[in-house]
């Protein structure tokens, strides 16, 4: 599993629908997730820690776990089928874990609210993700320079 982070809310220029974009930390591979305009609100007051009058759904969902004295560890978006993702909350309560059901825009918009961290499995990277191509190519420039300077002295030292 790769952690990530929300990059950031977008709107997609054909269909008009908001998309919440999720980075590694390198801020190498993106994944863009199309959500609803509800959702994307619901990030949105998350991320610009924005006041509401009323708690929301998510805040609510937060008062909850407080109360009963839960904690989310976790949220993982694990599988991708038929164009939807799918996303799972771990809770901890009473040295109990359970893994809840859940929309990745939920889950996103919970984690944001109780500094949870984001996870994405593998296999959804390698089919969903996008690659920032200079960094990638920077990187693959730089190792092959370390590959070109590189001796067999400079092993000589290593013990397995």
């Amino acid at each position: 599993m790769i952690e990530m982070k929300v990059n950031g809310l977008a709107i997609d220029n054909e269909s008009k629908l908001p998309v919440v974009i999720l980075t590694d930390m390198e801020e190498k591979r993106f994944l863009p997730i199309w959500i609803g305009i509800y959702e994307a609100d619901a990030i949105l007051i998350a991320l610009e820690h924005i006041k509401v009058p009323r708690p929301m759904t998510h805040d609510l969902i937060k008062l909850i776990l407080e109360t009963l004295n839960a904690e989310v560890d976790r949220i993982v978006i694990y599988k991708i089928e038929n164009n939807t993702f799918f996303a799972k909350i771990h809770l901890l309560l009473n040295e109990k874990e359970f893994e809840i059901d859940s929309r990745p825009s939920d889950a996103i918009a919970v984690a944001l609210r109780v500094d949870a961290p984001i996870f994405v499995t593998e296999n959804v990277i390698l089919e969903a993700t996008i690659m920032d191509k200079d960094k990638y190519e920077k990187e693959m420039q730089e190792f092959k320079e370390f590959l070109k300077n590189i001796k067999p002295s400079d092993f000589a030292n290593y013990k397995d």
